[in-house]
């Protein structure tokens, strides 16, 4: 009978996987030993793995390179990092390493490019696209970038207002586009999304606000669907709808040539995760073509702005199974020695799955169990795999140490949890390391936080130490 954690795994997913594989009993990730992680550094940790950035985006650079030329689409594609996703200057200083563009979302992304502009990590002819809805403080960074010459950042329009605020702080001419309200999907609350303009809106608008306007350059028409790309008959329907409007607008607007279709690239959530990204990028360039081609006007240079997709793939948490709690006579809980609300904020928020793994005693046989956090929340557990309704893991053993670890968890985490600030039940926020290799291919490994400690979480509160 196959009673080991390795055996479950084996006749439920394919593996090993390109990143995972085992050492005996051990879990490798992209051939790194965890425990070894552990051994050095404890739990709980948070890691990054910064070549898994540059690999995400010239894996993307290269899916576009051959659907261009396998359509003969005769225009170009510009990768820009969302950095919402994460705004961690190691990041940055990874993903630049690969000749991409950047789009923006608030007010202090605006200081972040200035700051990549001055350490010569960007340059003047990268692109800067602003989105967002644009408070006093945003648009005055824009402007300021602009007015300091660097002419190839370009403000998308998401209201009205936003043009007449832009012209009072923007000297001279300058490149602007426009961000279609796009329709949500029928399971929404709402039907149209609160950002950019209605469909029906942009040629008036465009005709009202910009044509006669010497001081403004229509450039690039914006599109995002909140669900992501999918290969869904609602994501070709809105798809179509906005290459639609391109084709008026380019009809009236010469200068218009960029079509920004967004991010949304989904990331592994599962080891049974399955998605044809080449097709799906295939059949993006051939609907815009075919469609430009019927109307006679030139193809969009195309624009995406993948976050998770470039920095997702990238982050990882190990935790240690501290205790285990016997509730009932079917429910066992593994207490972590952390928070899910605190350090993976995704999970509980909007019930996301990571994919989790035990990282030791892969050849010990396995119990079904839920997870708990430590925060006195009710709300901090995570109870299942996303295609499973249960969570498997070695059987719990206090002389045998158990840890596991959640995996793609690089976008959104840190920033959502509050990275350096406060945590739920004031549970400390972890050590957090980087992972690198150099030319040969050996790791280096350095902390890049230390966890909090309760002076850390004291000063911010206002306590103030006797003299």
């Amino acid at each position: 009978m196959n009673t080991k954690y390795s055996d479950l795994i084996n006749q439920t997913y394919y593996f090993p996987q390109e990143e995972f594989k085992l050492n005996k009993d051990n879990l490798l990730f992209h051939n790194i030993d965890l425990m070894k992680l552990v051994e050095q550094y404890g739990t709980p940790l948070k890691f990054t793995y910064l070549p898994q950035i540059s690999e995400n985006i010239n894996k993307a650079k290269s899916w576009f390179r051959k659907a261009m030329e396998k359509n003969k689409y005769e225009a170009k594609y510009y990768y820009c990092y969302c950095t919402k996703s994460s705004h961690f200057e190691y990041i940055m200083n990874e993903a630049f390493k690969n000749n991409i563009h950047i789009e923006t979302s608030s007010a202090f992304d605006v200081n972040i490019v200035e700051n990549l502009l001055e350490n010569g990590k960007i340059n003047k002819s990268t692109y800067v696209i602003c989105n967002g809805f644009k408070r006093d403080e945003y648009i005055s960074n824009i402007a300021r970038l602009i007015n300091n010459g660097h002419k190839n950042t370009i403000p998308i329009i998401d209201n009205y207002e936003e043009l007449d605020l832009l012209q009072g702080e923007i000297k001279g001419k300058f490149k602007i586009g426009i961000r279609i309200a796009a329709e949500e999907e029928p399971k929404f609350e709402f039907y149209t999304s609160r950002l950019g303009i209605g469909y029906k809106n942009i040629v008036s608008f465009y005709k009202k606000q910009i044509q006669e306007n010497d001081k403004l350059e229509l450039k690039m028409l914006h599109f995002f669907i909140n669900t992501g790309i999918n290969d869904t008959s609602y994501y070709w329907n809105e798809l179509v709808k906005c290459i639609k409007v391109y084709i008026a607008l380019k009809k009236e607007c010469p200068t218009l040539d960029g079509l920004n279709i967004g991010g949304g690239f989904p990331i592994k959530n599962s080891l049974a995760f399955e998605y044809d990204y080449q097709y799906m990028i295939d059949e993006i360039i051939n609907q815009i073509k075919i469609a430009c081609e019927e109307a006679e006007v030139d193809v969009p240079n195309i624009f995406t702005e993948f976050g998770s997709f470039t920095v997702g793939e990238s982050g990882g948490a190990i935790y240690q199974i501290l205790y285990q709690k016997q509730q009932n006579d079917r429910e066992k809980w593994n207490m972590i020695d952390s928070s899910f609300i605190t350090t993976l904020p995704d999970t509980w928020a909007i019930n996301k799955r990571f994919i989790m793994l035990a990282i030791n005693r892969w050849n010990d046989t396995y119990e079904r169990v839920l997870l708990g956090g430590l925060t006195c929340d009710s709300d901090d557990y995570y109870n299942s795999e996303q295609n499973m309704n249960a969570i498997y893991l070695p059987k719990y053993n206090k002389e045998k140490p158990l840890y596991i670890g959640f995996f793609n968890t690089g976008a959104y985490q840190e920033t959502i949890g509050g990275y350096g600030g406060l945590h739920h039940c004031l549970i400390p926020q972890p050590k957090h390391i980087l992972i690198d290799r150099d030319e040969n291919g050996i790791l280096a490994t350095e902390v890049f936080s230390e966890q909090q400690t309760s002076d850390d979480v004291l000063k911010i509160l206002g306590y103030k130490k006797k003299l």
